[in-house]
């Protein structure tokens, strides 16, 4: 059991039934956060992670909302406003559209960009902007700034993935943690988190078995580390942004993908 060196502190996670959100806030109940689990339309694994962060010692409560509207995000906030204060956010809640070969341009269509920016890039900020005046007051009530982290991918970074409108939200993302740092500081910190592969629900549900576990081993195969992560490979670095140990730490966008970027041109000269 970790120890509860986040005791009192109050965190919201977006996304957090399933995969990493739901990875995320359990760390941090276990850790002694107090939550908001979130979700749009997952409500019965909300509710089993709600229980899940009960019986660690949470105070756990669920809102179900959707980020990508300035409603969604004030429903989340006037739920935190309860506390009088916000130490944590996490905005992992994201879509894509798939459109795996990139030359094909007519794969995405323009409704496919607004939806995907709706969510992957306008929801953080919305939310950002819904829960700043909570998260100030953390930091005027503890002398500690409050921490944001941002779920971004490696393909913001490399350009790769599902689809490219995917990526460039994701690029966005990164570009938008960057700008947010240097505004809100010293008040809140904000870092992003870019996984490679993470091997989900989300995976599983549209493979078969064989399917699945050749493309794990094809990703761990491909990767220096030759592993591929799954959620808690993921949030253990996450909630590294989340506590104490990064106090001094604004404005990072750290790759969490087993060395996967390292193959990829320009980083493999990093």
């Amino acid at each position: 059991m970790a120890e509860k060196h986040l005791a009192g502190r109050k965190a919201l996670v977006t996304g957090s039934a399933t995969g990493l959100g739901r990875s995320i806030a359990l760390k941090l109940a276990e850790r002694g956060a107090d939550l908001i689990i979130n979700c749009t339309r997952s409500l019965s694994e909300a509710e089993e992670a709600v229980a899940e962060c009960n019986k660690l010692g949470a105070q756990t409560q669920l809102v179900a909302a959707d980020v990508s509207t300035e409603e969604g995000c004030r429903k989340l906030a006037d739920a935190a406003s309860g506390w009088g204060r916000l130490d944590i956010l996490v905005n992992n809640a994201g879509i894509t559209r798939h459109a795996q070969d990139h030359s094909d341009l007519d794969a995405l269509t323009r409704q496919d960009f607004l939806d995907t920016y709706a969510v992957n890039v306008a929801g953080p900020f919305l939310l950002m902007q819904a829960c700043k005046p909570l998260l100030e007051k953390a930091y005027e009530e503890s002398g500690r700034a409050s921490a944001v982290l941002n779920v971004s991918s490696i393909a913001g970074v490399t350009g790769i993935g599902s689809s490219v409108a995917y990526a460039a939200t994701k690029g966005a993302l990164n570009t938008m943690t960057l700008s947010l740092a240097r505004a809100l500081a010293p008040a809140i910190r904000i870092n992003a988190v870019c996984p490679g592969f993470i091997g989900t629900r989300w995976f599983k549900d549209r493979l078969n078995s064989d399917q699945y576990e050749r493309m794990e081993a094809g990703v761990a195969k491909a990767t220096p580390l030759g592993v591929a992560s799954g959620p808690d490979d993921i949030a253990d670095s996450a909630v590294f942004f989340l506590t104490d140990a990064s106090r001094h730490v604004t404005g990072e966008t750290l790759l969490v993908d087993a060395g996967m970027h390292l193959g990829y041109a320009p980083l493999s000269a990093r």
